[in-house]
């Protein structure tokens, strides 16, 4: 007998545990599935932690993202008694007049100007520091004279396991059907509904929501294939001469540009209770991998001692070049390094949620309910009209 529902999601990393629950909760009828056991690994939903904003650097869509996320993880917080969200801060530190870069790879754009516009526009409290005020605040932050230092103290950060895991359980609670450790293998529009097959057997339902991160393309098929792009990156932990100036309320979560290529940033986190290694990582966009199978979880040491070369000397103290541990995660990247979220153009039953492009999982749990509300209304929520695939360059 094949199992029916409104609505399969395929995929429960970030985007697609966050749709999974908001649709069960509208009392949509879903069954969710993931070739892996989340949270896990094997994506980019793990690593401890990912910086949270509430004024987004990468544009002028996706503050409204952040604001309404925010208010959406405490929602879950309270429903759950988990702890998702921790405050922080955050420090953005770069030149504005040398951040706009054409190298060919994905980049960051004008970050910190559009940083401070987008805090500006929204009435997203923020300080811009002088030098000597953000030396006294923030001793082990060594800015130059040509930096711009912006500080929002709303931001911080959020436990990923934690948030995928939190969603799955609510999502259960509501009705929906997980079932882990399945692969989907294909996708038809069959009648007035959809068909996916999988390596256990197959599911109808009236639509699909593919939010299969690095996986995607490759179910997807077609163009999907080629645009959806998967890079290998690189999360590290060193050791701090002294843990006291990393705790937080000392030190907040930071992004830090300061070059005028791609890979001229960095940014870190503070340290939480029991932990005893500060997590400071980059982007590099090298080479791009072949699929996700191909991804190398093993992580050098010269991988770790090269990124503290480039980035950390003269720029924070106290923090020496001893690794203590290193995790690789994917990043899906679509072109210009945008979100790609909404019906496919050749498939109407088919909804794409992906690729987050490495920015998403602090707009995570608002893009999911955004997308429930597209299943639901059928027409296009306005916040995801920038992100439409018929509108994001080919």
């Amino acid at each position: 007998m094949i199992e029916s529902a409104d609505v399969i999601v395929i995929g429960l990393g970030a985007a697609g545990a966050a749709t999974a629950y908001r649709l069960a909760r509208r009392g949509v009828r879903v069954i969710a599935l993931d070739r892996h056991h989340p949270p896990h690994d094997k994506g980019s939903s793990h690593g401890g932690s990912r910086i949270t904003r509430q004024a987004i650097g990468e544009g002028d869509d996706y503050t409204p993202l952040a604001l309404r996320a925010h208010r959406l993880w405490r929602e879950i917080e309270a429903e759950t008694g988990e702890s998702l969200m921790l405050t922080t801060g955050a420090l953005v530190i770069g030149r504005p007049d040398q951040e706009t870069v054409d190298n060919g790879k994905p980049g960051k754009p004008d970050f910190v100007r559009q940083t401070i516009a987008a805090a500006r526009r929204f009435d997203i409290p923020h300080e811009v520091l002088g030098l000597d005020e953000a030396a006294r605040r923030f001793p082990t932050f060594h800015p130059s004279g040509e930096e711009t230092v912006y500080f929002e103290p709303g931001a911080g950060m959020l436990f990923p396991e934690r948030c995928v895991a939190a969603q799955i359980e609510l999502a259960r609670r509501h009705g929906a059907v997980i079932n882990t450790g399945e692969t989907a293998l294909e996708i038809f529009e069959e009648g007035e509904g959809v068909r996916v097959v999988t390596d256990a057997g197959a599911y109808v339902a009236g639509q699909v929501v593919v939010a299969a991160g690095a996986w995607a393309g490759g179910l997807l098929g077609g163009a999907h294939a080629t645009r959806l792009v998967i890079y290998r990156q690189v999360m590290h932990w060193f050791e701090p001469v002294d843990p006291t100036p990393f705790s937080p309320g000392r030190f907040p979560v930071f992004i830090w540009m300061h070059g005028a290529v791609t890979e001229d940033w960095f940014y870190g986190f503070p340290l939480l209770p029991g932990e005893t290694a500060v997590k400071i990582a980059e982007e590099r966009f090298d080479e791009p991998l072949p699929g996700p199978e191909a991804q190398t979880q093993v992580v050098d040491v010269s991988e770790a001692r090269s990124m503290w070369a480039r980035h950390i000397p003269g720029r924070l103290s106290g923090v020496t070049d001893r690794r203590v541990r290193s995790v690789a995660c994917l990043y899906t990247m679509a072109p210009s390094g945008r979100f790609l979220v909404g019906r496919d153009p050749a498939r109407e039953r088919v909804i794409v949620v992906s690729a987050c492009s490495g920015h998403g999982f602090k707009h995570s749990v608002a893009i999911g309910d955004l997308v429930a509300e597209l299943v639901v209304e059928t027409a296009p929520p306005a916040l995801l009209a920038p992100f439409a695939l018929d509108r994001v360059a080919q």
